[in-house]
């Protein structure tokens, strides 16, 4: 493999500069919590996928919400709400329904729902990524064909028995992969997001997928990846983390002892394919300017993870980073305490 030095180094830097980015904010820092003029203008995901605020709305919402779900109901649940991948959706069935549940769903009544939505102009779709949208079921509105699919793998195929007995993320992701509508990319990203609830426990740092924006940031960061497969680059990446952050003079503050996942080092090719957009501009691909430009957003998060990361210890890290960062000042207030109590609650 060959690598194309500056591009493979900026992929470092994005993915250290963008974590201290969540922790300034986190810390309750003001705003520019960078001198990185990309970073401050334009919208990326976290280095940590699982920090992002869809991830954790899934966490909280879906998965974590105080309520004891089966595991064929919380499998339902994470495949209905990352279908759409749009908070609003969820809690408009929410408002309909209750509670949702195999129990509760009908694919008439929820379809109802959400066309009554759309003609009042209501989006029901997150932009993220976009899901296949086809007639695969015979209907003319791509959220019945999703519906269709949900029935098709609850109701008629009983697939989430198979989901719930498959040993490794593999063995889920062939089985998602194997229906209509759900690509290699989007399998992946739904296996991850079974994977965050108690229903199974897959191990991560088995099986990874590129998704066409990794591909992108790959062929940006390596002139030549030999004999690898991009699956092989993203796993080069996750195995070097550390002596790559230590050779670049990199202070990587991870989340407790959890380092970048495989899902992690594929997410952040993605954002490098479009911070070169900006730094490397004659690195040439199909898209050249970043869509979104980035908009603060004031409401608090109460960070929440996969019980399995076993983070407890990450509530006390905050604290060890605010003393760290602010509480080397011998003069340490009450007020500095008790604002950091407060940024501690966290349900893992």
């Amino acid at each position: 493999m060959k690598k194309r030095q500056e591009v493979y180094d900026l992929y470092w830097y994005f993915a250290c500069e963008r974590q201290n980015i969540f922790w300034k904010k986190l810390n309750g820092e003001e705003a520019p919590w960078t001198e990185d003029e990309i970073l401050k203008t334009y919208k990326f995901c976290n280095s940590y996928r699982v920090n992002d605020r869809v991830s954790q709305y899934l966490l909280k919402n879906v998965i974590y919400n105080g309520k004891k779900y089966n595991d064929e109901d919380m499998i339902f649940r994470i495949l209905l709400f990352k279908l759409f991948n749009k908070e609003s959706t969820w809690e408009l069935l929410l408002d309909n329904f209750d509670d949702i549940s195999l129990k509760t769903f009908d694919m008439k009544k929820y379809s109802k729902v959400l066309e009554n939505a759309i003609s009042h102009g209501i989006k029901i779709y997150n932009d993220a990524y976009i899901s296949c949208a086809n007639k695969a079921f015979g209907y003319d509105r791509k959220h019945d064909n999703h519906l269709a699919l949900l029935n098709k793998i609850f109701n008629i195929d009983k697939a989430h028995i198979k989901i719930l007995n498959a040993k490794t993320m593999e063995e889920g992701f062939n089985i998602i992969k194997s229906y209509p509508l759900i690509g290699n990319f989007m399998a992946y990203q739904l296996v991850t997001d079974i994977n965050y609830s108690d229903a199974v426990d897959w191990k991560e740092d088995e099986f990874t997928v590129a998704g066409p924006g990794s591909l992108r940031g790959i062929k940006k960061c390596f002139i030549d990846k030999g004999k690898m497969s991009n699956e092989d680059i993203i796993r080069y990446m996750y195995e070097h983390q550390d002596e790559e952050f230590k050779r670049l003079g990199l202070d990587f503050k991870r989340i407790g002892n959890r380092p970048l996942q495989l899902i992690d080092c594929q997410n952040i090719f993605c954002e490098l394919d479009k911070y070169c957009r900006q730094a490397v501009p004659d690195l040439k691909s199909n898209r050249t300017k970043i869509k979104k430009k980035y908009v603060a957003k004031h409401d608090k998060i109460n960070y929440t993870f996969s019980k399995k990361y076993n983070l407890f210890i990450f509530a006390f890290l905050i604290l060890v980073y605010h003393m760290d960062e602010i509480g080397k000042q011998r003069n340490f207030t009450q007020k500095h305490q008790t604002s950091i109590y407060k940024k501690c609650y966290l349900r893992v």
